[in-house]
């Protein structure tokens, strides 16, 4: 039986449900699969590398980080996106900008979203240098466990040429 709160606050079942069920997708697309933490939160982390002829042999690598949190506002997506693409960019092969680009999609589900963290999101993307580029996703989990997400879908100047492959991805893992 599913215990149901009574102080008000929204169930986090919902959303380590739904980060999990990311999980199985990241690794059904391909991805490496790791976990590690953000303070106290663990965090998935997908990635993957692609190579296509159209981008001139440049290789992007994505990156996901993903994680539940109990209440969702526009700091504590900015900060998380921040912590993200500096690990993201720690974590990845190759040289910096050396035809190897870097997209991450920094991801924080919640039952509890503010409008600020949605509107946050689907503001634009965040560049860092001329080669880490992210779209925050903001996944709000309501009782009935499915997820609904909000990030930016329109191009970016840098790195323009894989916001198709970004996008596509992104429709994969956040149905």
């Amino acid at each position: 039986m599913t215990q149901q709160r009574t102080d008000g606050t929204p169930s986090a079942e919902p959303a380590t449900a739904y980060l999990e069920a990311l999980r199985g997708r990241l690794a059904a697309d391909g991805c490496g699969v790791t976990v590690t933490l953000w303070g106290d939160h663990q965090v998935v982390i997908g990635s993957r590398s692609d190579r296509k002829a159209r981008w001139f042999g440049t290789k992007v690598q994505l990156f996901v980080l993903a994680s539940a949190v109990p209440r969702l506002d526009d700091a504590v997506l900015a900060d998380f996106t921040g912590w993200a693409m500096e690990y993201a960019g720690d974590l990845r092969g190759g040289l910096p900008g050396a035809r190897n680009a870097l997209m991450v999609l920094p991801t924080l589900i919640s039952a509890d979203v503010r409008p600020s963290a949605t509107e946050w999101a689907a503001k634009d993307a965040r560049i860092q240098g001329t080669s880490v580029i992210a779209r925050p996703v903001v996944i709000e989990t309501p009782t009935s466990g499915a997820g609904r997400a909000t990030m930016y879908r329109g191009g970016v100047v840098w790195g323009g040429m894989f916001t198709t492959h970004v996008l596509e991805k992104a429709s994969l893992y956040y149905p």
